[in-house]
């Protein structure tokens, strides 16, 4: 018998990152997980995807990623209810089969993918040449790690990541701009991003976590919008546009948000 107390034991990991108790490993429990996305959580797919308050994600990306479960065999599955649910299945074998595969063959092809260099020329220009633009708010790794911003919603989405080992898909592109918008240079945004998700998410260290942070930073598989402060030409996202896609306040209270004063970091420690 493998004594599994003793194996962990022999791991150097951070034992404050606890284990998750919505998911459970193993074959059996992702063909689980899979049945009642089919059941009940296909069917509102399409048009509930993207509202962290509503159960219609498959769930599935932490099977994927120890490979318990293929996105193929998932796929099949799905594509079985083309006829009855067109437009969540379309929409469903868009991301887990064009999105999931353009993420491997980034991070395979593309020597930089967890780095600034591994964007495009447009992108690196138009954030060099706001590299120096004032930011609103600056956080520390530990401020983030803590769930400490002045920001309630970013705050519940880092919640819900330490607790269940996973953020909403939706809210993992809120989370990661603002991270962008919060700290004083890409590089080290793109490093928190990646360090956060790498160490909270139990679907972490990932290509599709890496190219969604590239996403959110650094304008991957994205084009250039509006130019604005900080950002450059890389698209925004703010807390008023996730008012108007979602009931914010009820997904904060589910998981406890707080919105913390701010206090400049950076310069107290220069006062001292």
């Amino acid at each position: 018998p493998i004594d599994w107390d003793k194996a962990i034991e022999t791991r150097e990991a951070d034992k404050s990152v606890g284990p998750i108790g919505w998911a459970g490993p193993g074959y059996d429990n992702a063909v689980k997980t899979l049945k009642s996305f089919l059941d009940k959580r296909l069917k509102v797919f399409a048009t509930k995807r993207n509202d962290p308050t509503q159960d219609a994600l498959s769930n599935l990306s932490p099977w994927f990623h120890f490979g318990q479960i293929s996105a193929q065999r998932v796929a099949l599955c799905v594509k079985e209810y083309k006829t009855k649910y067109t437009e969540s299945v379309n929409s469903y074998l868009e991301e887990a089969i064009v999105r999931r595969e353009l993420a491997d063959n980034f991070c395979f092809y593309c020597e930089h993918y967890d780095s600034i260099k591994g964007a495009s020329q447009w992108a690196q220009k138009t954030l060099d040449d706001h590299r120096n633009d004032k930011r609103t708010h600056i956080y520390t790794l530990e401020q983030f790690c803590k769930a400490e911003t002045h920001d309630d919603l970013w705050n519940s989405a880092q919640i819900q990541m330490v607790k269940e080992g996973k953020m909403h898909g939706f809210l993992r592109m809120y989370w990661c701009k603002k991270i962008l918008e919060w700290t004083s240079s890409p590089e080290e945004a793109l490093k928190y991003a990646i360090y956060l998700n790498d160490h909270y998410s139990v679907d972490g260290r990932d290509p599709s976590g890496y190219v969604g942070c590239m996403w959110s930073i650094c304008g991957v598989h994205d084009q250039g919008w509006a130019e604005r402060a900080v950002f450059g030409k890389i698209r925004f996202m703010n807390y008023d546009g996730c008012k108007r896609k979602f009931n914010v306040p009820a997904f904060v209270c589910r998981y406890g948000g707080k919105v913390h004063k701010y206090n400049n970091l950076t310069d107290k420690q220069k006062k001292k």
